[in-house]
């Protein structure tokens, strides 16, 4: 299988190099130039399967020819062993056509753990006879950083840098990145936004030496891998309802729901995916309107989600440009150096075809952390009640059953959680005993130069 770049200027190539170069070369973001295509009988062959036999099955698709298959099937096996659920991810039915899927199940507790043990295994893959060492640099607005760590920690020939915005994550979220003692993981607190940590990892990318010197790649949803890997659990739970279900989908970056829509490409049935975005609604916003126009970042109780440049919303973009890079590079080249873009009434009307979007803002997922607990006796984590109020909200337009995607225990939001409740929830070993570890980070401003610098010199 080839891929090529949303940009039309890279070369196409295999998994392999997608993989390992993270971003194309021309700035895009690699896509399949053709989706493998599952019929019903290979979907319904699925039903009952283990997750690590649903994963082989669809994702060997993307990795044949360059995985054999034994390899892959030892990758997704070792990917999922650190799960605490032996269904990695648990679905769980609640009423009136309404379930919630657990994707908080991994290592760091959070969905971002499904998709980065699976990419840091084929990392170490790919890597193990190469002679070569990895430069890992990631953006993280939360749990990416402390997934993405937890993957890679320890590894001999990668070095991993994870830049977090210092008034961003979480207590929880911070020191599960800082408090790992391992010296191949460098934390950075940058003085911004996510959105500046995402431009910082942008610039050193765009730097055609910087990337050759460090061997560059990044673990954030613009590898397509962490794609590939999410698809699977749409998968999953499809297998386990009757009928065509609705997803809703917790989304900053467009990751987690463009895997969704990658799941529609290879055939699965779904009749809508749900973008639910907090007060940072630039998503909402496009989908409503069909313009993406930036506003300033607003601090939130959901902060994984408080961004305003979803860069996996390019993946999308190429398919409602159909397949037109030029368009995608004059659109993406407006967003940079104007107040957005829009697009035309006949590409919003193709994306709403598949999708649709709403917010809720704090006030909003307190009320409906506290809603869920009193009915159902399920705490949530802010993040998974956002778009489960966006499901409330949106209710008379979505077709039964829908699954509501949990994206991270509650435990990594105690504040939140105790605002709503009136009660801290009980705290996992594994993060309650964060509280006596020694952090280690490094604060810098957002200054692309100046922390290019500081890899520099770790590298």
């Amino acid at each position: 299988m080839l891929f090529h770049s949303t940009r039309g200027l890279a070369p196409e190539t295999d998994i392999r190099n997608a993989a390992l170069a993270g971003l194309a070369p021309d700035g895009g973001l690699y896509v399949p130039k053709e989706w493998p295509q599952f019929s019903s009988e290979d979907i319904a062959s699925m039903r009952g399967a283990s997750y690590q036999e649903t994963a082989f099955r669809v994702l060997r698709p993307f990795m044949q020819e360059v995985i054999p298959d034994d390899a892959l099937r030892t990758i997704i096996d070792k990917s999922y062993a650190l799960f605490e659920n032996a269904e990695v991810v648990p679905l769980r039915k609640l009423d009136g056509g309404l379930h919630i899927l657990e994707l908080f199940h991994g290592p760091t507790l959070a969905f971002k753990d499904v998709a980065l043990q699976f990419l840091g295994n084929t990392f170490d893959y790919f890597m193990r006879d190469s002679g070569k060492r990895m430069t890992v640099v990631t953006a993280t607005s939360g749990d990416t950083g402390s997934a993405a760590i937890a993957a890679l920690a320890g590894r001999e020939n990668i070095e991993v840098f994870v830049l977090f915005p210092d008034k961003g994550p979480s207590d929880i979220q911070r020191k599960q990145m800082t408090c790992v003692d391992a010296p191949n993981v460098h934390a950075i607190a940058v003085e911004g936004t996510f959105d500046d940590c995402q431009r910082i990892v942008k610039t050193l990318f765009a730097d055609e030496n910087t990337r050759k010197l460090w061997n560059l790649n990044t673990v954030n949803s613009i590898n397509l891998v962490r794609i590939l890997a999410q698809i699977v659990y749409y998968f999953i739970a499809s297998q386990k309802v009757r009928g065509k279900p609705t997803f809703v989908v917790p989304t900053g970056n467009f990751g987690d729901v463009f895997a969704g829509y990658a799941a529609i490409k290879c055939g699965l049935p779904i009749d809508k995916l749900v973008v639910a975005t907090n007060s940072n609604d630039i998503l909402a916003r496009f989908f409503a309107t069909g313009r993406m126009r930036p506003m300033p970042v607003q601090s939130t109780l959901s902060p994984s989600m408080d961004i305003q440049i979803s860069s996996n919303f390019e993946r999308l973009l190429f398919d409602l440009c159909v397949g037109g890079s030029t368009q995608v590079r004059k659109l993406m080249a407006e967003l940079k150096n104007k107040d957005g873009f829009a697009v035309s009434s006949a590409q919003l009307d193709l994306a709403r075809k598949n999708f649709i979007a709403g917010r809720a803002n704090d006030e909003e997922t307190l009320a409906t952390i506290k809603n869920i607990h009193e009915k159902y006796g399920i705490i949530l984590d802010p993040h998974t009640a956002v778009g489960m109020r966006v499901a409330q909200n949106l209710a008379p337009r979505l077709n039964q059953p829908v699954i509501c995607l949990a994206t991270a225990h509650p435990a990594k939001f105690p504040e939140t959680i105790n605002r709503a409740l009136g009660f801290v929830p009980n705290i996992p070993e594994k993060i309650a005993s964060l509280a006596n570890k020694t952090e280690r980070l490094t604060r810098m401003p957002a200054d692309a130069r100046k922390i290019e610098e500081f890899i520099g010199k770790k590298t």
